[in-house]
């Protein structure tokens, strides 16, 4: 029997808006409550450290002077039970996670609290909420709203989705995603509708550390998509690659990440591609009060969870990686940051610090000792 509502998140007294903080879960693995107790303190030290830090930074350069967003809800507890049999993770991959939830859910909660951050979608600006309702798809019969990141397992989502609709009769159908049929967009509702299903529908999320999703999307678009090649690349390549600025011989498809960088420097992230916007502006995390922000460190986990509490039935299934699939490793990551001229870097993660402090991942290390290795 699917969990009552009432296990996942706690009720608002009155009128004024409360945030409910999702609980950690209980193991019955002796010591698993004690390991966790005692990292939470430590750990959520370093975190208030370094979300205080990327918020003054924001002050600083003036980043949240045109922001309108709500503080973040977590769900509840996640379940004991995982449906598929062999995909338990391990108790103490359980503990982590755990943890990582109700620290997010801590971090996003303070920083959403700021006077100047928006406090519902109505509180967005036109671009802003345009953008947050174009991103959020909707399920009817199983009542719940699932904000897609590209980068972040989105297309897998989709393909959930799809099945839950009865547009796909498995999530392991041999054909190409088509990320506009048969999908429903809270952007293509009224109002009215908007507003019930924000306040009755279990929402949901996923998050991704923001350099490792940026260099999926350069390989990925760069390196494989033509037509990306061709309206990114190009214009790329003439703007920053020196004597090519005329050269009509250029293709798009040798674009450096040093390139890609410089290029998202000169981006205002409320106009980038969805493919490397930051999570935080498509998915306004203070905007929306999300029952569950899941993660991709811990994706087969956190999606069956997210199955089980929307009541999918048992044959439905969170698709498994393609065997085409190239992950990011974190080798592949030190690599690219490590070769990336340090003043890029420097200048590039103010545009997406609020996905480092809200979705609680530490900056990247690139110093030079750590390169070294």
């Amino acid at each position: 029997m699917a969990p009552s509502r009432q296990d996942y998140g706690m009720k608002r007294a009155g009128a004024a808006r409360s945030s409910s903080v999702m609980s950690l879960r209980r193991t019955v693995i002796p010591g698993s409550v004690r390991r966790s107790s005692a990292v939470l303190p430590s750990v959520l030290t370093f975190l208030v450290i370094v979300a205080s830090g990327g918020l003054l930074l924001m002050i600083e350069k003036g980043m949240l002077n045109s922001m309108d967003t709500p503080p973040p809800r977590g769900a509840g507890r996640r379940l004991d039970v995982i449906r598929q049999a062999g995909k338990r993770s391990s108790a103490a991959g359980e503990a982590e996670s755990q943890i990582l939830q109700e620290i997010r859910n801590r971090t996003i909660r303070t920083m959403c609290s700021q006077k100047n951050m928006p406090h519902s979608i109505w509180s967005l600006t036109p671009p802003q909420r345009k953008t947050l309702l174009q991103h959020i798809l909707v399920n009817d019969q199983y009542h719940f709203l699932y904000c897609y990141v590209p980068k972040v397992a989105c297309s897998n989502w989709k393909r959930v989705l799809k099945v839950l609709s009865g547009a796909l009769e498995n999530v392991n159908v041999n054909i190409k995603m088509d990320h506009r049929s048969d999908l429903v967009f809270l952007s293509s509702l009224k109002p009215d509708e908007i507003r019930y299903r924000l306040k009755h529908y279990f929402k949901f999320m996923f998050v991704r550390e923001p350099m490792e999703r940026l260099l999926s999307a350069y390989r990925n678009k760069f390196g494989e998509i033509e037509s990306y090649q061709k309206k990114y690349g190009v214009e790329i390549i003439k703007r920053y690659r020196k004597g090519r600025a005329k050269d009509a011989a250029v293709t798009g498809d040798d674009v450096t990440f040093a390139e890609f960088v410089r290029y998202l420097l000169d981006e205002d992230v409320e106009h980038m591609n969805e493919h490397w916007m930051p999570v935080y502006n498509l998915c306004q995390p203070c905007a929306v009060s999300y029952d569950f922000i899941g993660s991709y460190e811990y994706l087969e986990s956190d999606a069956e969870f997210v199955l089980q509490r929307i009541g999918a039935p048992p044959f439905v299934h969170f698709p498994e990686r393609q065997t085409w699939y190239k992950p990011v490793t974190t080798e592949t990551l030190h690599y690219y940051l490590c070769t990336l001229p340090q003043k890029l870097l420097r200048e590039l993660l103010p545009k997406y610090i609020l996905d480092f402090s809200l979705f609680t991942y530490s900056l990247p290390n690139t110093t030079t000792e750590h390169c070294r290795h």
